[in-house]
């Protein structure tokens, strides 16, 4: 039966599954597309993490697919493997057990600023609305993050960030919920697109951007901006009714 929304009910109850599946259609949409890359980790508190599996880009994988790890990358549940570069995620758990869920992938336009070494301006509303969060850089790549080591140093270096730029890989975000970090991601990526576009028409350097209104919006966990993730996921369902089906 097709969903219909009502203003007290944006969205059909999801399980965190289905909530994966969601978060990596739709930021495949926004450009978070690196053909296989990318891994989205939800933490259930127990020791393991729900995960989106080696093999499947995020435009392809359903809720059936999404496989339960230990914090030693280990499957404890599903018939895939584990993505290769998920000892980022494990090591970020590990550290960071506060953190609900972390999504890494490779955008082109926050690639291309990390690739620079650089963190843009937000130099519009959308470049920040909602998303919230503390950006930061983490300029000493030393190897892929399929290595422990490597990636333990690139969470220690991210400190208390809930949003980096990995320097010479791509992006990392963190949120409390999913439709926090779609938030946070889909902002990032704006930031980063329309930054690129200010920067080679030759225009300005600084936001115009009130320091008021970018504090403001720094501090916000992601989870302000209702009915923008419930959006995305109405349009995800609209293109496949049978996403969500077993």
């Amino acid at each position: 039966m097709t969903f219909v929304p009502t203003a007290d009910k944006l969205i059909p109850e999801l399980t965190p599954a289905q909530e994966i599946v969601l978060l990596a259609r739709t930021l495949w949409r926004e450009g978070y597309n690196d053909h296989l890359a990318g891994h989205i980790t939800y933490n259930l508190g127990d020791g393991t993490l729900l995960c989106n599996p080696w093999l499947l880009t995020w435009n392809e994988i359903r809720p059936r697919d999404i496989i339960r790890i230990d914090l030693e990358g280990k499957v404890v549940e599903g018939d895939w493997p584990a993505p290769l570069g998920i000892p980022l995620h494990l090591e970020l758990h590990r550290l960071r057990p506060d953190v609900q869920v972390a999504m890494h992938n490779h955008p082109q336009y926050g690639t291309v600023w990390a690739d620079m070494g650089e963190i843009p301006p937000a130099y519009d509303q959308s470049s920040s609305l909602g998303g919230g969060g503390n950006l930061v850089l983490v300029d000493e790549y030393q190897g892929a993050v399929d290595n422990s080591s490597a990636a333990a140093r690139t969470v220690a270096a991210m400190g208390d960030g809930e949003l980096a730029l990995l320097a010479g890989h791509g992006v990392f975000v963190l949120g409390i919920t999913i439709r926090a970090v779609h938030q946070r991601a889909v902002a990032l990526e704006t930031r980063c697109r329309n930054a690129w576009m200010v920067r080679a028409a030759g225009g300005r350097t600084t936001s115009p951007l009130p320091e008021s209104w970018i504090a403001r919006t720094r501090t916000s966990d992601g989870n302000g901006f209702r009915g923008f993730w419930e959006a995305s996921v109405r349009a995800e369902l609209a293109a496949d009714p049978t996403l969500l089906d077993d």
